[in-house]
């Protein structure tokens, strides 16, 4: 019987995205530099994974590691890597961007998003690095975007739980809160019923830490996820 929630893979290569929609997964992330927070991947290796995979794929659209804090120049790359994922049939897009002060750039996000149309944007886990993360959801929903990809705030989400049950509450059908960040099969279970979200996401590094190089493990760790998530009641 189909999960009534969705599962998100993070991966960085295409035969890990294989192993992940074998495994079950509904959806993939798709960047470079995982271990860096993720980077846009190439052109050529969207196109690869693209030729391989039959579910969404969503790609990072992040020009560097580290801070989320944009150069212009490094804003017209990110306007020039939507059009490449558009281009390439990605199913959409996932960035994020704030200012100085540590509040959300709406303005230069929004310019982003109306550039993916029709292509759906999740704004990934720069939003934790804001200080106050509801006035932050307030912000997020300005730009348009339909998701938040958050892990409450902390290092993973099963710290933040309690805070994760409240976004989600607090964006209500406005939009979709995706947990992520350190769940695998053996707590996903006890974040549903905390949280109450519908979409989770995982890259599986806390019981997995070389996909890579343990491309079957990978694949096993998928699937026992995704069956957990179907099994809920």
């Amino acid at each position: 019987m189909p999960s009534r929630y969705i599962l998100e893979i993070s991966v960085e290569s295409v035969a890990a995205a294989v192993a992940a929609e074998r495994g079950g997964a509904d959806r993939i992330e798709f960047c470079s530099n995982a271990r860096k927070g993720g980077t846009t991947p190439t052109a050529e290796l969207m196109r690869a994974v693209r030729d391989c995979l039959r579910i969404p794929i969503f790609v990072m659209n992040r020009p560097r590691a580290g801070n989320f804090v944009y150069s212009e120049a490094e804003f017209d790359a990110m306007q020039r890597d939507v059009e490449t994922a558009k281009k390439l049939r990605m199913d959409g897009i996932v960035l994020g961007l704030l200012m100085a002060d540590g509040r959300v750039d709406i303005v230069r996000t929004r310019d982003l998003i109306e550039r993916a149309r029709p292509l759906p944007v999740t704004f990934h886990r720069a939003f934790d690095e804001c200080g106050d993360l509801f006035g932050a959801l307030e912000d997020v929903i300005k730009t348009g975007a339909t998701r938040l990809l958050t892990s409450g705030g902390k290092p993973t989400a099963p710290e933040a739980l309690a805070m994760l049950g409240e976004l989600v509450k607090a964006a209500g059908e406005r939009l979709i809160v995706l947990p992520g960040s350190g769940l695998h099969a053996g707590n996903i279970w006890e974040v549903v019923k905390k949280t109450r979200a519908r979409e989770y996401h995982a890259g599986l590094s806390s019981v997995v830490p070389q996909p890579a190089e343990n491309i079957e493990t990978f694949e096993e760790e998928v699937w026992k996820m995704a069956g957990a998530l179907a099994d809920w009641e």
